[in-house]
């Protein structure tokens, strides 16, 4: 298998899909640009708002807070409505709150709005991916690489959008992302039909209780301190480099470019060459070195390990995702809930720590600390490696059959 084009799983290429699936993913994509699309104008909404650092990190915090939270009722309600009507329901709240967003007077009044627009983003993007996968020829193998491509153009193209529209205004973004998923509601009410609603309703505790499978807490854990070096760096790292909106797109623009090659190019090639669990401790690692030598660094330093991170992160998502999916018994949707429960925490809280902590200490602390968080993702997967060794073993696909549609399992 070593050498294989990733966007040809199995017999099926990821390119070859219904139209279902690439309204979905490039809904998808909007989703995701809604989290980078503040990167470039995080100065310029505070110069705008005349807010501190810390108060405009909380766009991150409210946002990842709700979506955190959210992750209990996505199940709940995709189970009872279908996944169809959950997705339009999410992509409204996001179009309202996306606009909101765009005539806040007050930096009190975005984070509350971003905290609705992260309701209707968590609605979305959980049931996304299982409506890709539901709807995907090729298998979860396809799909998964189709969502990850999804989120690394989205990733990519954020921060773009944002310096673009941001450079005449910092509404702008806000306005132009609640146009692009008004275009997404209207997709995918016109090419995605309502798929067969699952035997057995998800409850509230769901999520809760999928966590009790040993190998699904180790992902989660791991995912945790992961996603705090994560959000670390496209939070607090524009106000380090504190450059103009187009000049921080670039960069972040350039940041997602790596994200999305690594998940989607390299990180299967890896995988199969070496095994996911190493692969995702040496990621963890590697970032962490790239972390520390951010911020000790010089600006083109900084920058350029800021560009660089994009890579490691890219290889983390992809393994992280396909780890969490596959390493239980629950449901997907159910694991995937659970396990974006915990991570989506330390995404809340990496945005509103960093620049707190920069202020008790000095601006280097908030990566050292990052850094440190990094190497305990690695440390969890390490120690914890037998509860995560049977799903992540360098296997050929194996076709297995779930609910009626061919899947291929690692």
């Amino acid at each position: 298998m070593q050498g294989e084009d990733p966007f040809d799983s199995g017999t099926v290429s990821i390119l070859r899909q219904p139209k279902a699936v690439w309204a979905t993913a490039g809904a998808s994509v909007v989703a995701f640009m809604g989290i980078g699309l503040v990167d470039p104008i995080l100065p310029s909404i505070a110069k705008g708002l005349e807010a501190t650092p810390s108060q405009v990190s909380l766009l991150f915090t409210s946002y990842f807070l709700i979506t955190a939270v959210a992750m209990l009722v996505t199940g709940f309600v995709s189970s009872r409505i279908g996944g169809r009507k959950t997705l339009l329901a999410g992509l409204a709240l996001v179009v309202v709150f996306a606009a909101l967003s765009g005539t806040s007077s007050s930096v009190a009044e975005l984070v509350g709005f971003r905290a609705g627009w992260g309701l209707g983003n968590a609605l979305f993007v959980s049931t996304a991916l299982a409506v890709i996968v539901g709807a995907a020829a090729g298998g979860s193998s396809a799909a998964i690489l189709l969502y990850e491509s999804a989120l690394g153009l989205g990733m990519a193209c954020g921060p773009l959008l944002g310096a673009l529209l941001g450079d005449a205004s910092w509404r702008y973004p806000f306005f132009g992302t609640a146009a692009l998923m008004a275009i997404g509601f209207v997709c995918i009410t016109a090419f995605l039909k309502e798929q067969p609603k699952p035997a057995k309703k998800t409850s509230l505790l769901d999520p809760i209780k999928a966590l009790g499978h040993r190998g699904l807490a180790s992902v989660a854990t791991s995912a945790f301190f992961y996603n705090y070096a994560f959000f670390t760096i496209l939070a607090f790292t524009p106000f380090v480099l504190n450059m103009s909106p187009y000049k921080s797109g670039a960069v972040f623009f350039a940041w997602g470019l790596l994200l999305a090659v690594f998940s989607v190019l390299v990180a299967p090639r890896l995988q199969k060459r070496f095994g996911s669990l190493k692969v995702v401790g040496a990621s963890l690692v590697l970032l962490a070195a790239d972390l520390v030598i951010l911020g000790y660094g010089n600006h083109t330093t900084a920058i350029v390990c800021t560009i660089v991170s994009g890579a490691f992160i890219g290889m983390n998502n992809t393994v992280y995702t396909e780890l969490a999916l596959g390493v239980s018994d629950a449901p997907r949707p159910v694991a995937s809930a659970g396990y974006n429960f915990v991570r989506w925490f330390a995404a809340a809280a990496a945005p509103f720590l960093a620049p707190k902590i920069e202020e008790w200490s000095n601006i280097h602390i908030p990566f050292v600390i990052a850094a440190v968080a990094a190497v305990i993702g690695a440390v969890v997967v390490w120690v914890r490696r037998s509860a995560l060794t049977h799903e992540a073993e360098e296997l050929e696909p194996k076709h297995a059959t779930e609910d009626g549609v061919t899947v291929f399992a690692n």
